[in-house]
């Protein structure tokens, strides 16, 4: 496995236990990066750690230091944080189990998958897996990952697990505080039942594959223009709000847009035509055969 893993221990389940390693699910690698750059030089700025009072220091000579009053810290090295040990610095002890629509979709966060170390490991990983499978419940557990004590939620997939970081409730912020002064205004009935129908109309497969990141694709665009010793401007006109005059005139013809765009895709999902004959007809040429994808 080309990746490293982000952490590395035990999954433990009651009395078993197997060596598990954990890979970060997600990648950003694909995003564009920007450098500051000084537009006197072009030279790339470098960040340098700076003491106001002896100047430039090496990033390894430092420590960290929690403020405990105004300029008065406590001081940790590495050798400091390493004496701090919970079992879940080292272990992921599955406590409880609950059902996945238990959890609000706002707890859930980043994603990784846990890994067996070969060996031994993997047949009681094996077991633990199917037990989570057959329970069909999501697993809590508790990690220290980066330096601070996070909830898991696990849950089987494929013939792995996959570990989701929980926010703690302080973390997250109510809901109320930002609905509660929402007008309660009642939808015209007419009007919900045109917006179902659109949205009946618009329903489709889940398909990640589909999503593209729009401002990064704008961005890459003016980089080449750029390159290309244009100004390399992109831009796009935001749409006017929705006049309440005209909401359900809006609404029909939303209706009548998605329903014709729909009668246009129609045929694409018919069974393909026939192979023509040797012999066509006159100023029309026989279909060109697809290339495989």
């Amino acid at each position: 496995m080309a990746a490293r893993p982000t952490w590395s221990g035990h999954l433990k389940l009651s009395l078993v236990t197997c060596p598990v390693a954990l890979y970060t699910a997600t990648t950003s690698t694909n995003d564009v990066r920007f450098h500051l750059i000084n537009p006197e030089t072009n030279n790339r700025i470098r960040m340098v750690p700076t003491d106001p009072d002896t100047g430039p220091i090496e990033r390894s000579d430092l420590v960290k230091g929690y403020e405990v009053s105004k300029d008065e810290y406590v001081l940790f090295d590495d050798a400091d944080f390493d004496k701090v040990r919970l079992e879940s610095t080292k272990t992921i002890s599955i406590d409880t189990f609950v059902d996945e629509a238990d959890i609000d979709r706002l707890y859930w966060d980043s994603p990784f998958y846990v890994v067996p170390e070969k060996g031994v490991g993997a047949e009681a990983f094996a077991v633990i897996r199917e037990a989570m499978k057959t329970a069909g419940k999501v697993a809590l557990g508790c990690l220290v990952l980066r330096g601070k004590e996070r909830q898991l939620a696990l849950e089987v997939h494929g013939k792995g697990l996959v570990a989701y970081t929980l926010r703690a409730h302080d973390e997250v912020r109510q809901p109320e505080d930002y609905f509660d002064d929402i007008p309660n205004v009642k939808a015209d009935k007419d009007m919900v039942e045109i917006a179902a129908r659109i949205i009946g109309q618009k329903e489709a497969d889940f398909d990640p594959t589909t999503f593209k990141d729009g401002y990064d694709d704008a961005l890459r665009e003016m980089i080449k223009a750029k390159q290309e010793g244009g100004k390399g401007v992109v831009e796009a006109s935001e749409p006017d709000d929705t006049n309440v005059i005209d909401l359900m005139a809006a609404l029909r013809a939303s209706l009548k847009g998605t329903a014709s765009t729909g009668a246009k895709k129609a045929p694409a999902k018919k069974a393909p035509a026939k192979k023509p004959t040797a012999k066509t007809s006159a100023g029309k040429k026989p279909a060109a055969k697809k290339k495989a994808a």
